[in-house]
Formats: C-alpha cells, structure tokens, sequence
C-alpha cells in the first residue's frame, strides 16, 4: 500500500499530508480532524475536497499543520487533500479546479509601512 504526501499553504499555514487507503479517518496534529477543527464549516472545508471527488471515506489522512490561524490551516489542508487526490487519479483534476480547489490563495497580510500605525492607516490630520 502506498502512501502519497504532498503539502498546501494558505495565508502563513502549511500543511504536509500522507493520504493512503483505509477508511476515512483524518487526524491532524494526532488528533482528530473533530477536535482540531471544533466547528462544522472548519470540518466541511476538510472535507471538501472527498466530497467534489467522491472518494469520501476512502482514504485515511495523517496532516501536520502548522502556522497560520485555524481557518487558513482548514483551508491548507484542503488544498493538499486535493492534490494528493489528482497525483492519484488525474481524472479528477477537472471536478477539483471547477470547484477552485486546485488554486492556492495567495493573500496574504500586507505589511505594516513605517511611520504609520499599520499597513494603510495614517495618522489623523487636523489644522488648527
């Protein structure tokens, strides 16, 4: 049986993935993906990528994620569910970009400019 490992990013998120067959468990961090991602949308986001290819519970998924907060860690994960799924079965790959799983999202948080409060804020004006 082999194992597949690939990796995704979101935002400062990385997630490394090894996807062999089994029986849908997903664990992250060695916990389940149920109590790493307490909430139902975090879980759906997990889980996507199963679902658009329909493979769920077909594969088990060891995840290690890191950085980031918990929504660009989901979302990571996704993105390396995905292509581990195509680097499997290629004929999968059109379903998977139709749905905009395939692309990494590349925003990131624009950096703070010196002397200014943050990215864009500027200092209050007033002319007395």
């Amino acid at each position: 049986m082999s194992v597949t490992n690939t990796s995704g990013r979101r935002k400062t998120a990385v997630a490394r993935i090894y996807l062999k067959e089994g029986n849908g468990a997903i664990t992250v961090n060695g916990k389940d993906h149920k109590v790493y991602f307490p909430t139902l949308p975090l879980q759906y986001i997990v889980n996507q990528s199963f679902e658009v290819a329909e493979l769920v519970g077909q594969y088990d998924v060891q995840v290690n994620v890191a950085g980031g907060g918990i929504k660009g860690q989901a979302e990571a994960v996704r993105l390396a569910i995905a292509k581990a799924i195509v680097e499997l079965d290629a004929e999968k790959k059109s379903a998977l970009r139709a749905k905009g799983l395939m692309t990494r999202d590349m925003r990131m948080v624009e950096r703070k400019k010196p002397g200014r409060k943050k990215a864009r804020k500027k200092f209050q004006f007033s002319k007395r």
